[in-house]
Parts: C-alpha cells; sequence; structure tokens
C-alpha cells in the first residue's frame, strides 16, 4: 500500500458568502491545471555530467547544466524515420542510442505494456523490438543489445545484427513471471524490472517467480451497451490475477544467470528456507558477481549473498536482524562501490535511519551518516566515491535538505540553503543537481546548483502563479505542534480561511495518510481542494501521527503489531486538541482519507464514536486480513501469531458502533484494497441497522480516475462535506 492523497474537489454549494475582494476557486480550473506550478519533466543526465535531456514537444533537447542553453536536438519523435508520439525515453551510457515507447497501457500501479523502438543517432535508423505488448526493455552499458519481455519471457535483440535471442521461454499467465515481478512485489517492495546485463554484457541475470500456488482474486469489468447487437457485452469480464493476502502462499522465486557466449543458465543457490523474498538483485563491481538481496517472510532480517558466475557458488556475506521489520526502501539503498571492496546500506542501528559503510566481508567501516536528521534518500557517489549525496530531515521534520558528505563520515554539508522541501536530481558525475523547492509559501521553483549547494541559474520559478493565488485568497497554511497525552510531540497544520477571523467559529475537516513511515505534515506547497474547502468557512487540518516518519525508530515502529490503534488515540486526541481552540465549533468536526487513510476515517467513527460528526472513507481497508502479504506482515507480524492484532484493530470488527455521517466510495475494480473491504464493511452496517451513503464506481481501480469520474466524486465528496459538517 502506498501513500495516496487526494489533490482536487469540487464544490457546489457554500456554507457562507464568498468574500467579494477574492476570485472564487473552480473545479473546472482546477482540473485544468490553473493553480497547478509547472515543472521540468523527463530528465536524463547525459555521461559527460555537463548537459541533460528533457522531453519537450515529442522532442528530446538537450541542455547545458551551466548556461541553459539547447546543445542539440537529440531526436525529433515526430520527425524520424518511424515517426510517433513517445511516451518516454531512456538514451544508453555513451549516448549513440535512444529507447523510447509509445502506445503506453498500464497493468498495475508501476509497469505498463508499450510499443518499444531503438534510435540510433549515428545512422538515423529505428528499430522496432519484435512481440507485442512488450514491458520493462532496457538497453546493454555498450547499447549493443536491448532486453524485453513478452508474454512474460525475456528475449533480447541485438540491435546489430538483428538476431533475437529468447532467453525464457516457460512464461505463462498467472503460472511463471520471468524478469518482471508479481503483483504484490511490484506494489510492496516498488519494483517494476527484474533483470539486468552484467556491466560487461556477458550475463543477463533475472528473477523468475512462480505464482501457481498462489491463491487468485477475481475483478469484474463491465461493458457498456450500444445500439448495434452485442452478446458480449451482456455479461461482464472476468479478470484474474494472482493476489497473496495475508497467511497465505507467495510466489516461489528462484534467481538465473544466463551467458550469452554459451546459451546457459545456471541457478544461484539460494538456501533451504523458501518463504522468503528476494526484492532486489543487482551487479556488484566485482567480475561476473551478482549481488542477491534476500529476506525472511516475517521482514526483519536482510541477507545480502553473492553470487559467482565463474564457480557457480553463494555465499552470505551480510545480515541484517531488526526486533520488527526492515522496510523495503533500506533494501533498495544498497549500493556497491566501485572498488569491489564495499558497500553502503542504510539502517536504524543507532535509532535514526542512517548510512553506513561495510566491506564485503560484513564488517562495518565507518557510520557515513550519523545523528536524528534522518536520511530520507540516498543519491549516490561521486565519480571518485570520496563524496555522498543523499536527502535528509532540514531545520524540523516537516523539512527535507540535501546533503554531502565524505564517504568517511566527515564535513557533512548542507547544500540546500532554502527551508522546505528540496528534492534533488544529479548529474551522472555529481558535479551538478536540478533542485526541485518548494515550501508552504512558496511555489516550486527548479534552480541548477553546482556541487556545493551554489546556485547557478534559475529554470523556472512560478512567481505568476503565486501572484495569480494570491487574487484567491492565497495559501494561508499555518504548522505548529501539539502534544497528545502520552508526551509525544506531534506535526500539524491547518489551512484557513482568506477572511480567517479568530472571533469566529469555524467547522474543521480533518484530513491525512497516518500509514507507517508516512508523512502529510509537510512544508511543501500545495494550492488544492484544501484552499477550495477554507474558502467556504471551513479550516482543514492534519496531523502526523504515532508511526508515522522522520522522528526515529521508536516513533515509527511503536504501531508494530497493531496498525490503527494509536493512531486512532492520537486523532482523537487531535480533536479534543482542535476542539480546544476558541474559534473551532467542536460540535462540527469531520475526517476523511483514502486507503489507510479511509482505515483511519472508519477507525475513528467507529472506535472513537461521537468525536467526529463525519467520515468519508475512499478504497478503505476493513480488515487487514482482507489486505496482501507482504505490507500487512512486514507491520503486523503474521496472522496466525498475533490474532488479537488483527481483530481489535479492524473497523469492520467496530461497525455496529458507527456514529456520525458517513460516505464510504469505492472502485469496483480496485485491484489493490479489494471492493470485498468496503461490500462487506457496508453490510455489516446494514445489518447493525447504521444509516451511510455509498458510491461504486464501475470498472475504476485504487485512484478512481477517469472520464467524468474525478469531477462526479470529488464534487459528490464536497457537497457531502458542506451539507453534514
Amino acid at each position: 500500500m502506498k501513500h495516496f492523497i487526494l489533490t482536487a474537489a469540487a464544490i457546489l454549494l457554500g456554507i457562507n458568502t464568498l468574500t467579494a475582494q477574492y476570485k472564487e476557486i473552480t473545479l473546472t480550473e482546477y482540473l485544468y491545471g490553473y493553480y497547478s506550478a509547472r515543472t521540468v519533466r523527463g530528465i536524463v543526465s547525459m555521461k559527460d555530467g555537463e548537459s541533460y535531456t528533457t522531453l519537450t514537444g515529442n522532442q528530446v533537447i538537450r541542455y547545458s547544466y551551466k548556461t541553459g542553453e539547447i546543445i542539440d536536438t537529440v531526436i525529433n519523435f515526430s520527425a524520424i524515420d518511424i515517426p510517433v508520439m513517445a511516451d518516454g525515453y531512456t538514451i544508453n551510457d555513451d549516448g549513440s542510442k535512444v529507447l523510447f515507447y509509445s502506445n503506453e497501457t498500464s497493468l498495475y500501479r508501476h509497469s505498463f505494456f508499450a510499443d518499444y523502438k531503438v534510435y540510433d543517432i549515428a545512422t538515423r535508423r529505428t528499430t522496432p523490438l519484435p512481440g507485442s505488448m512488450q514491458r520493462m526493455a532496457s538497453l546493454s552499458p555498450d547499447g549493443k543489445m536491448a532486453d524485453y519481455v513478452v508474454g512474460n519471457n525475456i528475449r533480447v535483440l541485438d540491435l546489430n545484427t538483428h538476431i533475437e535471442t529468447i532467453v525464457t521461454t516457460d512464461g505463462s499467465i498467472n503460472h511463471i513471471l520471468n524478469g518482471v515481478p508479481d503483483w504484490v512485489y511490484e506494489e510492496e517492495f516498488a519494483i517494476d524490472k527484474c533483470y539486468e546485463f552484467s556491466p560487461d554484457g556477458k550475463y543477463l541475470a533475472y528473477i523468475k517467480y512462480d505464482e501457481s500456488d498462489v491463491k487468485s482474486y477475481t475483478l469484474q469489468y463491465y461493458s457498456f451497451l450500444t445500439d448495434d447487437y452485442n452478446p458480449q457485452a451482456n455479461y461482464p469480464i472476468n479478470y484474474e490475477y494472482k493476489y497473496p493476502k495475508v497467511g497465505e502462499d507467495n510466489s516461489k522465486v528462484s534467481v538465473h544467470v544466463y551467458e550469452f557466449a554459451t546459451g546457459k543458465t545456471t541457478t544461484a543457490d539460494l538456501g533451504t528456507e523458501t518463504d522468503i523474498y528476494v526484492p532486489k538483485i543487482q551487479w556488484t563491481k566485482q567480475d561476473g558477481v551478482l549481488a542477491i538481496s534476500r529476506m525472511n517472510r516475517l521482514q526483519n532480517r536482510l541477507d545480502l549473498l553473492s553470487y559467482d558466475t565463474k564457480t557457480g557458488t553463494t555465499k552470505t556475506f551480510f545480515t541484517m536482524q531488526e526486533p520488527q521489520y526492515i522496510e523495503e526502501d533500506v533494501v533498495k539503498s544498497v549500493t556497491y562501490l566501485k572498488d569491489g571492496k564495499s558497500f553502503l546500506i542504510q539502517s536504524e542501528q543507532d535509532g535514526y535511519r542512517n548510512i553506513y559503510r561495510y566491506g564485503m566481508d560484513g564488517k562495518l567501516i565507518n557510520a557515513v551518516t550519523l545523528g536524528d536528521k534522518e536520511v530520507t534518500e540516498y543519491y549516490g557517489t561521486d565519480p571518485a566515491e570520496k563524496k555522498v549525496y543523499f536527502s535528509a530531515v532540514g531545520d524540523n521534520t516537516t523539512q527535507i535538505a540535501v546533503y554531502s558528505v565524505d564517504i568517511n563520515g566527515k564535513n557533512r554539508r548542507k547544500l540546500s540553503t532554502q527551508n522546505g522541501t528540496n528534492s534533488p536530481q544529479f548529474s551522472k558525475n555529481f558535479k551538478y543537481y536540478l533542485n526541485f523547492f518548494s515550501n508552504s509559501k512558496t511555489p516550486r521553483t527548479v534552480t541548477v546548483c553546482d556541487n556545493t549547494g551554489k546556485t547557478i541559474r534559475t529554470v523556472l520559478d512560478n512567481q505568476q502563479l503565486r501572484t495569480r493565488l494570491e487574487s484567491y485568497g492565497g495559501i494561508n497554511k499555518r504548522f505548529f505542534e501539539w502534544k497528545n497525552p502520552h508526551g509525544d510531540r506531534l506535526n500539524a497544520y491547518m489551512v484557513l480561511p482568506p477572511d480567517f477571523d479568530s472571533t469566529k467559529k469555524y467547522p474543521v475537516l480533518v484530513v491525512g495518510y497516518n500509514g507507517p513511515n508516512s508523512n502529510y505534515v509537510n512544508d511543501e506547497f500545495e494550492f488544492n481542494w484544501h484552499n477550495l474547502l477554507a474558502q467556504k468557512g471551513v479550516i482543514v487540518a492534519s496531523t502526523d501521527t504515532r508511526g508515522t516518519g522522520r522522528k526515529g525508530e521508536k516513533f515509527r515502529k511503536c504501531t508494530y503489531g497493531q496498525l490503527g490503534n494509536l493512531e486512532t488515540q492520537d486523532l482523537a486526541d487531535f480533536n479534543k486538541y482542535l476542539a480546544s481552540q476558541p474559534y473551532i465549533d467542536g460540535s462540527r468536526i469531520g475526517i476523511w482519507g483514502w486507503s489507510y487513510g479511509g482505515f483511519m476515517s472508519l477507525s475513528l467513527l467507529t472506535r472513537a464514536p461521537g468525536l467526529y460528526k463525519l467520515g468519508v472513507a475512499i478504497a478503505p481497508v476493513t480488515s487487514w486480513e482482507y489486505y496482501d502479504n507482504i505490507y500487512t506482515e512486514r507491520y503486523m507480524g503474521l496472522p496466525q501469531q498475533n490474532v488479537k492484532g488483527y481483530k481489535d484493530n479492524a473497523p469492520l470488527k467496530y461497525a455496529s458502533e458507527l456514529q456520525g455521517k458517513l460516505l464510504l466510495a469505492f472502485g469496483s475494480a480496485d485491484d489493490n484494497v479489494h471492493p470485498q473491504n468496503a461490500m462487506v464493511f457496508a453490510e455489516a452496517l446494514v445489518q447493525a441497522d447504521k444509516d451511510f451513503e455509498m458510491m461504486q464506481f464501475t470498472n475504476k481501480n485504487h485512484g478512481i480516475y477517469g472520464g467524468n469520474t474525478t469531477r462526479y466524486l470529488y464534487g459528490k465528496f464536497i457537497r457531502f462535506v458542506l451539507e453534514n459538517l
């Protein structure tokens, strides 16, 4: 389950008269991006480290980092020998070839099918990759080969001879997947490609998933009748896919290496334990040595294995063990250094997320970062591997800053100069980075900085947007801390009406997500439905409860085994804190959320009945027994060993205690949080004779979007709040 946050809304009714001096925020303007900040997309750093490319107007244009001047147009997709409208692209290391795709069709959260092609810049010729419905194509480091998946099998095309090599042949739907993950791996380990060329191009390593024993879930898609007689539209289409729920079987995983010279495939020994996860494979800088990340079912042990392709032997060289769990981003952060003797990994061994350097013998060399300013993202090292670049907590835990530090842990330096949320994209040689910055008062600005943090130039600043939004009443977002009864200081914010009067009483809508290691209270620019509601006289408030991120391991992992319990307590106390403010009407406080946030809305209406006047729950989990095993077992343990934790923290158990108005909404084709959650909860409410409103959106997934759906959902949502709060 990933953090899902609503960013748009409609307003058709008002609870106060709009102040005459402000323009009215409308759904139409929002949907057309009138309040959105401009940005720079599709950035690819070139090998020289002095230039980068972007996809602009169906062209890949190369710019100088230093001057911003256009160096050249790498490719115009409308003017090549096989013209297309490109959806995305990559460029190989030496800049000789462009891999691009068109006709993208989404599969799950990250994965998609597309038509892939390779453009040779020197010859100006385009080579389509063979087969249909290709997935996750990439180029070999030398640009001589392209790999891709068709029908769950890996293929490789020699771009010089156009000879295709079929690496695997056993792939089949709902059975065997080669090189691409099953649903739950993609969703919870955030991966979409599980095969990789070796640096020298001699080998291709891949993960195989055998999901034969994984239980299926079936979604129904409904056809719409037309004027023509079409009997196929009379019945829904059943879509069946493998979805392992808590306590159930996972795919059996294995790791293989294909050698191009011999055409032989070898299998790495992953040990005798079979109920495992392999969330990552990557080639080390040692010749022919593949690193494999292996986790146990509880996800509280991470083993790093090395597989030597020359000897066919596998050994474990590092183990990390935690009492509760290890997050998936720790696994993704493992980086093997060019010296072939060491690697970097994030760890919480000192109570906060930091970066450590270990030898390939598993022994600690040094802590690269230390302290309570938690690392939030690792970017890499300079070519000499003397400096490490990363993001971490800034002046407070609502802010993110960019840092560098010597690899020996000395000379830590804050590179970003503005307080707020900084997100860098570094050049390949780490000489420059594009910094995407915003805070609650400043729309996104994009600047080019050097690796000391010095700003070289501004790419865009969105200053016109800031001026324009003032005519709508401005941002009016105020941050504060409050203390729960347990002594925890929790971050929070309010978005106030533009004509806020502290002598008046206002209703409040509480919004958030509150899932493990998430953060909703961030010092970043937003102008969305918060401001729309505020303009109508509703204060929007949010708080990060216990279990959220950036405050250390103890704060983050205190919810282990009881998801929803401490978060519900904190949101109940937040309600009381809000009600104690002289300008808030404590009898008119509502709460809403999506996904985990929907789970929290239902938890508050049922487990703390009477505090919140209304709740909106969109695509909510109603019992963790209905959700997938990787996410749920990471934070709850196995259901067979934690029956009480699962049962006692399910809103479904307390449905008969519901108090307040409830709007329940979900998509009928939600492959993530299944419709089962909402349907069963709704039936429990019916049996308890509880009044509620429910909306089901036909053929819509977890995001519930497309066509008029966005406008309809958000309009209904806001009307419900204004009519009942």
